[in-house]
């Protein structure tokens, strides 16, 4: 009946969502709890290397005035 291919189609399925998830969840747990931030156009490469010397530590996602804030 049509109903056998339903556990193939669900272990397909969880199969291809597995890797997707565990890449967001590592590039949430490597850039300090933020999303990836994507430069699709040369002015947001600019606006993140700016980021990145400013903060003082060399990564983009560390923000510079927050460790003052109490």
């Amino acid at each position: 009946m049509w109903y056998e291919i339903l556990p193939g189609f669900a272990v397909m399925t969880v199969c291809l969502i597995i890797p997707g998830v565990a890449t967001a969840q590592i590039h949430k747990l490597t850039n300090g709890g933020k999303e990836k931030r994507i430069a699709r156009f040369p002015w947001h490469w600019y606006l993140m290397e700016r980021d990145r010397r400013v903060s003082g530590t060399g990564k983009y996602h560390d923000s510079k005035g927050l460790e003052n804030i109490h």
